[in-house]
């Protein structure tokens, strides 16, 4: 199997997206009902006016040109679309698009194959970019700029290096986190492209246009209730889309309802907010048994039978998103909004701070910033 061939790794295992309903990490076997549901052109995609509208600029001026257009860095959180963007730069300019990660580039050799392999103004898509291996990362850069690559032939004294021309492409790289991407990789990059979450109607438009692509009926109200509960991404709302499809099917008439979404996403333990059994899991265990912290998160893992990275990669970017949990350097402390949601009173005098001491260092307590860069 190549390179080319592998599949794509996030930063959290694809069985995760697999047993929880609002995971925005996608499994294996979700990679193949997403590739039948993605746009292929600029005007069918839905969402990230500004980026999609920037793109569209840097495409057709390189069209105009007939030169293969700047390299494209796409970063945000996963299930926004950047791979769908990384497809449609290649639809767009009529290019075929190899595909591969970062963690799959584990030596430079490995790159230069794919990179040697290229058509002329084909598209190299890269994703998780920011983990591929530093030796590969010193060879992008020539390649990227000069469009040649170093091949060493020999070990010791005797090692030869052989320039190596290769066709000129365009290299997109997707990336999670784009704070841990080296400052020479990143300003190599002729487009930068921000990915937001997405408004409520921006998802009802994802939804219908995937419900008629499965052929499903889908009502506004269903649409409504479904996008309400998909936490701003599109790999969320077709997954829990699919979901109600197989309940509507099963328990209904087929049609997708607001009641039949309601009934069939309390089935899936998914509540108004987007929160799962897992997320609700941690803000009690914070609540009931910690006072509403602050924690440490090896501590607060414990509380609900987790790994430590399960809680931090799957959970916590969205409950900090919503206001319902904060990261301080003193552990994870629930917020007001979190008591009210789980209906509970707020202590008086406000959330209690100090009440509980933190994991040591190293345990999970941790000084790490809200956000990551």
């Amino acid at each position: 199997m190549s390179s080319f061939d592998r599949s794509l790794t996030g930063e959290v295992s694809g069985d995760l997206g697999q047993e929880w309903a609002v995971s925005p990490q996608a499994g294996d076997e979700e990679r193949v009902v997403e590739s039948a549901l993605r746009p292929h052109s600029l005007h069918d995609f839905i969402g990230q006016p500004k980026v999609a509208r920037q793109l569209a600029l840097v495409l057709e001026g390189a069209k105009r040109r007939g030169r293969p257009p700047d390299h494209v860095l796409l970063s945000g959180p996963p299930g926004l679309g950047k791979t769908s963007l990384a497809l449609i730069i290649g639809s767009e300019l009529g290019t075929a698009v190899k595909i591969t990660s970062g963690p799959a580039i584990e030596r430079s050799g490995d790159l230069a194959a794919m990179l040697s392999n290229l058509a002329p103004g084909d598209v190299l898509f890269i994703d998780e970019i920011h983990r591929i291996a530093r030796p590969a990362e010193e060879l992008l850069y020539m390649a990227m700029e000069d469009f040649r690559v170093d091949v060493v032939v020999g070990k010791g004294p005797g090692a030869t290096a052989i320039p190596l021309d290769i066709n000129p492409f365009t290299l997109v790289g997707a990336t999670t986190r784009a704070g841990l991407l080296t400052g020479p990789l990143r300003d190599r990059f002729g487009f930068v492209g921000q990915m937001e979450f997405y408004e409520p109607a921006e998802l009802q438009q994802v939804l219908a246009r995937s419900a008629d692509l499965l052929g499903v009926e889908l009502t506004d109200e269903g649409s409504a209730e479904i996008a309400g509960r998909s936490r701003g991404t599109p790999r969320i709302a077709n997954r829990l889309l699919r979901r109600v499809r197989d309940y509507a099917e099963v328990e209904a008439d087929g049609r997708v309802t607001r009641e039949v979404a309601e009934a069939a996403l309390a089935l899936y333990d998914v509540d108004h907010l987007g929160l799962d059994r897992l997320d609700r899991a941690v803000l009690e265990a914070l609540v009931g048994k910690f006072g509403g912290g602050p924690v440490g998160v090896a501590t607060l893992a414990v509380a609900v039978g987790e790994e430590p990275h399960t809680v931090e990669e799957v959970c916590e970017p969205f409950l900090v998103r919503a206001g319902l949990l904060a990261r301080t350097p003193r552990g994870r402390v629930a917020t007001e909004a979190a008591w009210h949601h789980l209906g509970r009173q707020v202590p008086r005098g406000g959330i209690p701070l100090g009440r509980v001491s933190v994991d040591p260092p190293g345990a999970g307590a941790s000084a790490e910033p809200l956000f990551d860069a």
